[in-house]
């Protein structure tokens, strides 16, 4: 294989851990670039693995940018969501690439809990199955302490993981009834499909209006549904698509997209809802009704 051929092979699984380390398109597709500058620009002939020395650069870089990141992300308006991936048609490869060992929008919320370097060595290795000790090159460390920081990072994600698989059938289903009481305004019927004790984030980053606290409480999360169906009636219409893998729906408020919205499932109810409304992030999902 050409250098540029083999890149080209590799490059949808490097787009795949900078979208898991940095949560968004233009993030990722800097770093695989950045990586196809450092590779084009290396000795070859000292690399004995391609694939080792390009996710090895890859992390590296995500890490990096990660840090810079989280600065701008403390002065963030409200909370923040990963940039999600929409897909409306049957996955292509290139989609499916990405989405290998599928991360949910739920997933992506537990990773930005963790330091850079607990979320590479997690990805590394319970995401992409490395070994250990190719984690200890990338990042430097001893492996004693990249397995301590996975066993960290896999502890908390277990934390806020649901406690019974709900197969994907059961999901899109559920979400379906929950997406006909939604656009009829019931709140009745949308607590019956939440959890006692779900909770809701909402990312509008300062530029729409948006919940600037968690929501907790079904009461709450339905009556947040039911206020914009009461606000603008009949003008509220959902669609349904896989947002990060998973079902998931957008919401289009006067016939223009109003948000992307991701839901945890566990034990057949709903136990968090995650809407992003920050227009920066939604800018490659179809901003009419389709």
């Amino acid at each position: 294989m050409t250098d540029s051929s083999l890149f080209s092979a590799l490059r949808p699984r490097l787009f795949a851990i900078a979208y898991r380390m940095l949560g968004t398109r233009a993030d990722a597709d800097d770093v695989v670039q950045d990586a196809w500058l450092r590779w084009h620009g290396s000795d070859r002939t000292e690399v004995q693995s391609p694939e080792a020395w390009l996710v090895t650069i890859a992390t590296r870089l995500a890490i990096d940018r990660l840090r810079a990141r989280l600065s701008e992300r403390s002065a963030y308006v409200g909370w923040w969501l990963p940039e999600p991936i929409v897909e409306l048609d049957e996955r292509t490869p290139e989609s499916s690439a990405e989405l290998a060992s599928e991360v949910s929008m739920a997933f992506m919320w537990v990773l930005e809990r963790l330091s850079p370097e607990e979320r590479a060595a997690f990805l590394m290795r319970q995401v992409f199955e490395h070994e250990y000790a190719d984690i200890a090159d990338m990042l430097g460390k001893s492996e004693a302490a990249c397995r301590q920081m996975v066993h960290r990072a896999q502890q908390r994600v277990q934390q806020q993981q649901p406690r019974f698989a709900v197969p994907r059938e059961q999901h899109q289903a559920l979400l379906g009834r929950f997406m006909a009481a939604a656009q009829n305004g019931d709140r009745a019927a949308m607590k019956t499909l939440l959890a006692d004790d779900v909770q809701l984030v909402a990312d509008g980053g300062g530029k729409v209006n948006s919940y600037l606290r968690v929501l907790h409480g079904a009461g709450r999360v339905a009556g947040s549904f039911w206020s914009l169906e009461h606000q603008y009636p009949q003008q509220v219409i959902y669609r349904q698509a896989r947002i990060n893998g998973e079902p998931g729906l957008l919401r289009y408020v006067g016939g223009k997209l109003e948000s992307a919205q991701s839901f945890l499932i566990d034990n057949d109810r709903i136990v968090a809802v995650f809407i992003v409304r920050n227009p920066d992030k939604l800018a490659g999902v179809p901003q009419t009704i389709f």
